[in-house]
């Protein structure tokens, strides 16, 4: 593995050890989260900010621009490591933070499937238990932010070469087993967010992230520019593959005029042009963030807020939600709509806000 010695440029680091624009952009992603994951099922909300898993909608671009953001911040904890602690230290720290990743996941999202008594689970067997219970539940955002981190610690703290290297031949193998017998097996489940062999195709905007984490630390000039042109680099090869199966596609953000295959921008198995797309719209994204950031000084309290303590908002959205949502009909009014989805916004923002000014930040 080529290890390199990058360090954080002093622009790079504006506000204590925090990188203010990394913070505000990952705050901006769990404002995002918040708001198409509470108002995704009512039929108020315009299609666009639902997911739809047969095209790119806003709501689409949410979860990758978190594996943008640990990327980034992976790539810059595990130098550091590197430098001050050596590769063993660097890279247990890398294995405990997956695992308990997963088990967390294991506790959020649940296994597959129930048996009722003592004698349908010995008959279902432990071969009966891997097949049935480890096929869609588990693989949500946190276990497959811990496997693509696993699998690209060969790579994380090697050269671009390296990285985007590993990026095109994980993305290959992914095609590669989608037309053999993946797509498939995923989309007939139904899958969730690409499925168990999903962190082949999350890794793309992962290492984005850590190509931008580079273009960040050599503190030249024209940062801003690179960051712009390789996203909408990305963005167009995204939909360029969209395109594969022969005709031209619908474009990003508006609904499919064809049916899905794996070349289909889709959450749901994952493909390599939703997530190609994607990763270029959350590197784009992310060049607003310097630009208003690092250069114009501009910060929201809010955004600081969600993204020093991104995790802990994660895990308490759902249960807010789940507070509220039994008195919200899915039919019901705009204005209802509204007036729901503010005052459980403001619920999750009281709670994150006071662990936030208690110091209190949950990290893996």
């Amino acid at each position: 593995m080529e290890a390199t010695a990058i360090r954080p440029a002093p622009a790079l680091r504006p506000s204590g050890s925090r990188i203010v624009s990394l913070d505000q952009f990952r705050g901006y992603t769990v404002v995002g989260m918040l708001f198409v994951n509470f108002l995704g099922g009512f039929d108020a909300l315009p299609a666009l900010f639902r997911h739809h898993n047969t095209y790119c909608s806003y709501a689409d671009t949410i979860m990758p621009q978190f594996f943008f953001a640990v990327g980034f911040a992976y790539r810059l904890t595990f130098l550091r490591r590197l430098e001050t602690s050596g590769a063993g230290a660097a890279m247990a720290a890398v294995l405990r933070r997956g695992l308990g990743l997963i088990l967390l996941g294991f506790v959020i999202y649940h296994l597959d499937g129930r048996t009722q008594s003592w004698a349908e689970l010995r008959a279902l067997g432990t071969r009966g238990i891997v097949t049935s219970a480890f096929q869609r539940n588990l693989f949500q955002t946190l276990v497959h932010i811990a496997l693509a981190s696993l699998w690209c610690l060969p790579v994380i703290a090697a050269g671009r070469a390296a990285r985007v290297g590993f990026l095109v031949l994980s993305a290959g193998l992914h095609v590669w087993l989608s037309s053999w017998f993946y797509f498939n097996w995923v989309w007939n489940r139904p899958g969730i967010d690409g499925g168990p062999l999903g962190f082949l195709t999350w890794t793309i905007p992962l290492l984005v992230g850590s190509l931008a984490y580079d273009t960040m630390a050599n503190g030249r000039e024209g940062r801003v520019t690179r960051l712009v042109g390789w996203g909408v680099v990305l963005m167009v090869i995204g939909y360029g593959v969209s395109c594969f199966d022969g005709a031209l596609a619908a474009p990003p953000f508006v609904a499919p005029n064809r049916s899905v295959t794996l070349w289909t921008m889709s959450q749901r198995s994952g493909s390599l042009s939703y997530l190609t797309f994607a990763s270029g719209f959350s590197l784009a994204l992310y060049a607003l963030f310097v630009v208003a950031c690092d250069k114009g000084g501009f910060q929201v309290r809010m955004f600081s807020v969600f993204g020093r303590n991104a995790l802990a908002a994660y895990i308490l959205h759902p249960l807010v939600a789940g507070a509220m949502k039994p008195y919200m009909p899915q039919d019901a009014p705009s204005w209802y709509v509204a007036a729901g989805f503010g005052l459980y916004f403001g619920i999750n923002y009281l709670f994150i806000n006071y662990l936030d000014r208690s110091g209190l930040h949950l990290r893996l």
